[in-house]
């Protein structure tokens, strides 16, 4: 029995080599930014040639676009679930205790001018459902009495990524779980929080 399906034209995709790709330009956005990473260094470290690179990428844009959305996809759309806020702490200080995490946020915040597209790649691909989960897991804290009645959630959000940008702006990579979860629940009890 023969195939009606119409095969693409041109070779097949192979799904190693885009992961290859992707993941070199992940490492080199890491580790030199934006601005410094090229199509010919995302080739070599990839073992491919910048022909194959741009077979699948428009421009460097674009494959940054598609690296970090291929690490910060919702790979499971229900996974995402704080029982309390003290839960959701402790996911966020493990997060930020990794240095390579922790130098991504900062790459990326750091292109805001140059390449916005790229922070806007992370926010579609992680920080809607992400955000929506932390007004949850607050919205029931402060139903819960753990957080003050009169206190405004999304406020509450934002002051709450503002402390997290600090962090990674003023504080050290070797920071550990347990000095990044005290100073979010510094922050969070200097609000009214109460554990």
């Amino acid at each position: 029995m023969t195939s009606t399906t119409p095969r693409a034209p041109g070779r097949p995709r192979s799904q190693e080599l885009d992961a290859a790709i992707l993941g070199a330009a992940l490492e080199l956005l890491i580790e030199y930014g934006a601005g410094q990473t090229s199509i010919e260094q995302v080739a070599q470290r990839a073992g491919v040639t910048r022909a194959t690179v741009y077979r699948r990428f428009a421009d460097k844009t674009a494959l940054l676009v598609h690296a970090i959305e291929s690490v910060h996809s919702d790979h499971a759309p229900g996974a995402l679930f704080w029982p309390d806020v003290d839960r959701m702490l402790d996911d966020w200080a493990e997060y930020l205790s990794h240095p390579r995490s922790r130098r991504m946020l900062r790459r990326l915040y750091a292109t805001v001018d140059d390449y916005p597209e790229l922070l806007q790649a992370y926010r579609n691909a992680n920080g809607g459902r992400r955000a929506a989960a932390v007004r949850d897991t607050l919205t029931r804290a402060r139903a819960d009495g753990r957080l003050p009645e009169s206190v405004d959630v999304e406020v509450l959000q934002q002051i709450l990524n503002g402390a997290i940008l600090h962090h990674l702006g003023t504080y050290p990579d070797s920071d550990g779980v347990r000095e990044i979860r005290t100073y979010l629940a510094g922050v969070l009890q200097h609000l009214g929080y109460r554990p």
